[in-house]
């Protein structure tokens, strides 16, 4: 016997289809190309069910956007975890993202980045899931500090944020000049910050040419 849906799971379940339709056709025509009567359509839902659940196009977006995040943050960290040690777990994770290319979604998120610096009210709200994608990364950097028995150069949200500030500056150059800036380079110079700019955590045997001149902690024992 099929349970009737209470009206909370389908207000769930049309909210859910919203988000899915806005994702798509964000990805791939853009923020402001795409209107709420395109979302409401390829979703199978009249504009008024989109504003029954979004308070603006923005408000459906950022629906997007945390969701993305929470998925992301989600799989980081179990990334991150696979690895015998930090290190080992760093270098999973940029293995991971050597295979992740998604033009369609940088492109909307560059789109509506420069868009909410046009509209402070939107900014808090914009950088606090900017924070949340960083924080992994962030606490990972402090892990391999402990590991490694090390100081962090600089604040790990500063310097997480450093670097993948980097990756995602050198994604936006692919984008308008990918016969200088090819597909891999975000990721090679990625890893090589992680290796040689400070908090390497690389293994004993690593080349010493690899290797970041360390500070190690007060009471630290050096090796």
């Amino acid at each position: 016997m099929r349970t009737a849906l209470t009206r909370a799971d389908r207000q769930a379940r049309t909210r859910e289809e919203l988000v899915d339709a806005a994702d798509r056709l964000f990805t791939t025509n853009g923020f402001h190309a795409t209107s709420v009567d395109a979302v409401a359509d390829a979703a199978g839902y009249t504009k008024g069910a989109v504003y029954s659940n979004f308070s603006s196009k923005e408000d459906l977006f950022f629906a997007v956007y945390e969701r993305r995040v929470d998925r992301r943050v989600e799989e980081m960290e179990e990334t991150l975890m696979a690895g015998e040690s930090v290190y080992e777990g760093m270098e999973r994770l940029i293995v991971d993202l050597e295979h992740r290319q998604d033009d369609g979604w940088l492109a909307v998120f560059f789109e509506f980045w420069a868009h909410v610096l046009r509209h402070p009210e939107l900014r808090e709200r914009f950088a606090e899931e900017h924070r949340r994608g960083v924080e992994p990364l962030a606490r990972a950097m402090q892990r391999m500090a402990d590991e490694r028995g090390e100081e962090v150069p600089e604040e790990p949200a500063k310097l997480a944020t450093a670097r993948l500030a980097m990756l995602t500056g050198l994604q936006l150059e692919r984008m308008t000049q990918p016969d200088l800036v090819d597909e891999g380079l975000g990721v090679r110079m990625l890893r090589l910050a992680v290796n040689e700019g400070g908090l390497d955590g690389l293994p004993d045997e690593a080349p010493s040419g690899l290797r970041a001149r360390r500070t190690p902690k007060q009471g630290a024992r050096r090796p």
